[in-house]
């Protein structure tokens, strides 16, 4: 089953090495050295658009549709998400009400009432829930499946949407 607010067909970009200053960062690994390129880690880009405020989106079927395409059988899987109002956590995905169960207590837990914090943004409330949730989860990979508990999933958590957001995967081979 496709989401409709994950962006459709494609959802990965594979990106580049970045550039800093002058020199190029590759990964350092065995067989790098002078005159020796180490192996690319490629870097993979899910496009989200989330619909309401505060939502949790299950994004395990498209984290494992990079696996396949990548063609990676065994190794780990880094998902990041870059923003300071949104977040990525491993969570029961069985049962769709438990996103909503973790965004309504967070919602409890941190209100939006701006009156409450030193940092007089819109959305400062959306700042701690990241801190509490976390930005990156590291994901196993075996035989070209994730290793995941057997009611668990990968979910994206928008805390100050709704917005066009990135959760980016770096897929780390086995060798």
């Amino acid at each position: 089953m496709v989401l409709p607010h994950l962006s459709e067909p494609p959802i990965l970009k594979e990106l580049g090495p970045r550039e800093v200053g002058r020199s190029t960062l590759w990964p350092r690994c065995r067989g790098s050295g002078p005159g020796r390129r180490a192996r690319e880690i490629p870097l993979y880009t899910l496009d989200i658009r989330t619909q309401t405020r505060t939502e949790c989106i299950d994004v395990t079927e498209q984290v494992q549709r990079v696996i396949d395409e990548a063609g990676l059988r065994q190794g780990a899987v880094i998902a990041q998400v870059p923003h300071t109002s949104a977040a990525c956590t491993l969570n029961e995905s069985a049962d769709p009400e438990v996103g909503r169960d973790l965004v309504n207590y967070l919602d409890r837990l941190v209100p939006k009432d701006r009156e409450l914090y030193g940092h007089e943004e819109e959305n400062a409330d959306a700042h701690i829930k990241t801190s509490l949730v976390g930005s990156s989860v590291h994901l196993i990979v075996e035989r070209g499946r994730l290793v995941l508990g057997r009611w668990q999933g990968v979910f994206f958590c928008e805390f100050d949407g709704p917005r066009d957001r990135k959760m980016h995967l770096q897929l780390l081979r086995s060798v």
